[in-house]
Formats: C-alpha cells, sequence, structure tokens
C-alpha cells in the first residue's frame, strides 16, 4: 500500500507518493508502529550499590538496531563498565569478545585501546568514588536478534576528564536476547541509570 497518496487532483504524477498523509494513512502507520518517532522506548532501571545490572526483555524479534544509554555510571571503587550478551537466554562471559576504541583525556593525551579475545565489551571506563564523577555513554548495537549474523556495536562516552569512542563485536552467529552490566576490572558494585529502545526501521 503506498502511503501519501491522495491520487484526487494530479492526474499526472507517476510516482505514488505526493508526501501528503490521509487519516487512514496516519492510522495505518500507527498501528504498524511507523509513526510517532523513530525510537520506542523499551525498558529502563535505576540502580544505586549494585554489583550488576540485567535487561533481559529487549524484543530482539523486533528491532533489528537497539540503542542502549548509560547516565551517570558511577562506581563504589574506580572500576570500569562493562557489556556482556545473553545468548537465548545463556549469558556468554568468555573471551570470545573484540573491541577497539580511542581515548581522549583534558590534559591533552591521547591513546587507544584494543583487544581480539576479552571476556566483555567496554561501555565506561574508570570513574572514582565522587558522587559528583561520572560517565555516561551511548551505545548501538546491530544484529542482536538475528541468528546467522554477529552482534556489533559502536558507542559514544563522556566522563568527567575524558572522552571515548568506539565499537564491539560478539563474533557468533546467535540470538542475543539480553544485556549485562557489571564492572569489568575489580567487580565494583555502582549505581547507573540505564535506559534501551529500539530503532525503528521506517
Amino acid at each position: 500500500m503506498p502511503f501519501g497518496y491522495t491520487g484526487q487532483n494530479q492526474p499526472n504524477q507517476t510516482v505514488s507518493n505526493s508526501g501528503v498523509f490521509s487519516i487512514t494513512d496516519v492510522a495505518e502507520l500507527q498501528s504498524q508502529g511507523k509513526l510517532g518517532g523513530s525510537l520506542e522506548f523499551i525498558a529502563e532501571q535505576t540502580v544505586s550499590d549494585v554489583a550488576n545490572l540485567s535487561m533481559t526483555s529487549i524484543k530482539e524479534n523486533v528491532y533489528d538496531v537497539h540503542l542502549l544509554e548509560v547516565i551517570g555510571y558511577n562506581p563504589v571503587s574506580s572500576d570500569r563498565l562493562g557489556m556482556q550478551f545473553f545468548e537465548s537466554g545463556t549469558r556468554e562471559s568468555a573471551s570470545v569478545y573484540q573491541y577497539a576504541y580511542q581515548y581522549g583525556y583534558y590534559n591533552g593525551s591521547f591513546g587507544e585501546n584494543k583487544s581480539t579475545g576479552d571476556d566483555h565489551i567496554k561501555i565506561c571506563p574508570d570513574e572514582g568514588t565522587d558522587s559528583t564523577d561520572t560517565s555516561s555513554a551511548y551505545c548501538y548495537i546491530y544484529n542482536a536478534g538475528n541468528s546467522s549474523k554477529y552482534t556489533f556495536t559502536s558507542q559514544q562516552l563522556l566522563g568527567t576528564d575524558f572522552m571515548r569512542f568506539g565499537g564491539g563485536v560478539l563474533p557468533q552467529a546467535s540470538t542475543v536476547d539480553g544485556i549485562y552490566l557489571f564492572g569489568d576490572n575489580t567487580g565494583s558494585n555502582f549505581s547507573l541509570t540505564a535506559k534501551l529502545y529500539g530503532v525503528k526501521q521506517i
């Protein structure tokens, strides 16, 4: 069904899309979840002084792309935030993840970090214990629900005195149906807010 074509006063139109949506078009697109924004909110968790966080209802059968926001990451002791995936309900914790990222600090120093065999993908790096010393990030996750493809990520973050951007991959063709966040260095407890969205393919 072509949307946005009224047809009445455009007899010479060769492409069936005038850019004008009828009431019927709007109702049909809304019923399909294709109107009203490009993101659908899936879940949110706000935690304080916990060792880990799991998000296991991610609508992987609906969305090819997910957006994960991490807001106000603050560990009890200086620690990084790592991410693992659940594959068909089982958390993958082996050293099979790959990642690469670049970082920069306020003092002008820059560098990179990478691995072809780690047990997680890095989201937020070291932060101190001061309640105002936090970092936040957003991470796009691709192909989670596609059992014939690898699951990739791309992420950017900003901390109190640094920035970082990069990406990672779980190089296994599998159905990823959950996300697991944890302190990846010292296992420190942490506080944060995590929000998960599905990206609509319009």
